[in-house]
């Protein structure tokens, strides 16, 4: 006797969409919209965030009190998408975020998640060892510093808010959002000042 045959994903796709459109529940504009949201994503969004709260005081409060009406602020929707949390990192502790159970991810501030982040070994690792994964990023903190590791969700997700590299004085919110990586974001890095980036 042969397996049931299974539809392929995009037919099921399909028929999902066309169920909800056919009960008023999405419209053909609303799915463009969001296509659209999720094609435009990326982690420049998060950067100029950092980077906006490392110049303005005022954005700054904002932005860690409520993050999903920061990035509503800049124009991103965040119509449908979990709370979106900012953890500030401080002299003497550290950020890092991790799912433990899959890949929940800030898509609409970050674009989409880095394999690794979805790998199991990270996962795992990340809670178990935070220093041991930072170090194989190249970061590795001072004793003192304490990390932090923050669980993302499907009811909430997280980006970190890394501490300003010094010697960045007087840098324009274009320059600043320039190093602040996908990494520095999730937590495994550090905004780094570079002979390049000062030359800018």
């Amino acid at each position: 006797m042969s397996a049931p045959t299974r539809p392929d994903s995009p037919v099921r796709l399909e028929a999902l969409i066309g169920a909800l459109k056919g009960r008023g529940i999405l419209t053909e504009d609303e799915l463009t919209a969001r296509q659209a949201q999720t094609d435009c994503a990326s982690p420049e969004i998060g950067a100029r965030m950092v980077a906006r709260a490392w110049l303005d005081p005022e954005w700054r409060r904002l932005l860690l009190s409520d993050g999903s009406a920061a990035a509503e602020a800049m124009g991103v929707s965040m119509a449908g998408a979990p709370p979106l949390g900012v953890l500030e990192d401080m002299p003497r502790r550290h950020h890092l975020v991790v799912c433990t159970l899959c890949s929940c991810y800030p898509r609409a501030v970050l674009g989409y998640p880095p394999h690794w982040y979805k790998s199991f070994a990270y996962r795992a690792r990340a809670v178990r060892d935070p220093r041991g994964v930072l170090a194989e990023w190249g970061t590795v903190l001072p004793k003192g510093v304490e990390v932090r590791v923050v669980d993302s969700t499907a009811d909430y997700r997280w980006m970190v808010l890394p501490l300003r590299p010094e010697g960045t004085d007087g840098w324009s919110e274009d320059r600043l959002a320039a190093i602040v990586t996908r990494d520095a974001l999730v937590g495994v890095a550090l905004p780094q000042v570079t002979p390049r980036t000062v030359a800018v």
